[in-house]
């Protein structure tokens, strides 16, 4: 008897060791599967935040010349600057003398165009450079009529059609990014959620059990809903890893990486990534559980 009593309990524990281990087998591959989803989700919104860097960088590295007037003395110089500066649309500004115009003019002619002339053609201007959300065209528009109130500015250059190209192009890539996060989040969504199912269905009849024993929806949701909640931060936080090890891989290969997308946008990016993980795993958790706590009982041997 004693034997017969040893050889059931040996066999009782190794089915709670086979139990316990298939179980955080399905945990370990449930967590991995959300992981790669939410890397994929994470790229997204990194791409998207690069876009949308590229677009300030670009726009915030176009010049724009305020040419002087002729004989504009040094002290009246110093003031159209000083001026320029305190203006909410300019992020930075650079004089460029006569002498310093004419060597540019050298460079790109390959001659010296005073000899041509008899006089150096090249006036002193001001180059400055625009916040990029004052680099549009209304914007712009202000912006020449600001300047050339002041009676020692000559002129204002600056590249329109190029300026309304590069605006119509960035529009174009956003919209195109957006439509391509916003389908890749479904997908990121309809991935996770049969994830989830696949995880939930296991423990259909647990779930009947407690419905027949009276528990509510709730009750019954509650211990799902905080499981997957772990999961998705846990799921989220291995994704940040993928994430920024992608990161500091490219960051060393091209380093001209860094004024396009600052150390704030990813720790944005990494915090969305947990958050997507957590309301996706809890969003996906309660329709799974509602299903087979809504399903009559013969039903659960049907699907």
């Amino acid at each position: 008897a004693n034997s017969i009593g040893k050889r059931l309990t040996t066999r009782m524990s190794g089915k709670k060791k086979e139990s316990a281990a298939r179980v955080l087998n399905a945990k370990i591959t449930s967590t991995i599967s959300i992981s790669l989803v939410l890397v994929l989700l994470g790229i997204t919104i990194l791409i998207l935040f690069m876009g949308n860097g590229l677009s300030r960088f670009v726009k915030e590295n176009m010049s724009f010349n305020v040419m002087l007037s002729t004989d504009v003395s040094d002290a009246e110089i110093t003031r159209v600057r000083k001026n320029l500066d305190a203006q909410p649309f300019v992020r930075s500004s650079r004089f460029i003398s006569k002498e310093e115009a004419k060597e540019q003019l050298i460079r790109d002619l390959g001659e010296d165009p005073e000899e041509l002339l008899g006089y150096n053609p090249a006036q002193d201007c001001i180059e400055i450079f625009l916040h990029s959300e004052y680099a549009n065209s209304d914007s712009i528009a202000m912006i020449n009529g600001v300047i050339r109130q002041d009676t020692n500015v000559a002129d204002l250059l600056y590249q329109q059609e190029a300026i309304d190209l590069i605006n119509e192009n960035l529009s174009k890539v956003m919209a195109v990014l957006l439509i391509l996060a916003a389908v890749l989040l479904f997908i990121s969504f309809t991935l996770i959620r049969n994830t989830i199912r696949l995880s939930v269905y296991s423990k259909r009849f647990l779930i009947n059990t407690m419905k027949l024993v009276g528990a509510t929806g709730k009750f019954i949701r509650k211990p799902f809903v905080v499981n997957n909640i772990i999961t998705g931060i846990v799921a989220g936080i291995i994704a940040d890893l993928i994430i920024f090890g992608m990161i500091a891989y490219f960051s060393r290969e091209y380093a001209d990486i860094y004024p396009i997308i600052s150390s704030t946008d990813i720790a944005i990016i990494f915090g969305l990534v947990i958050l997507l993980g957590v309301v996706i795993s809890t969003v996906a958790t309660a329709f799974a559980v509602n299903r087979y706590v809504k399903m009559k009982s013969d039903q659960l041997y049907y699907v």
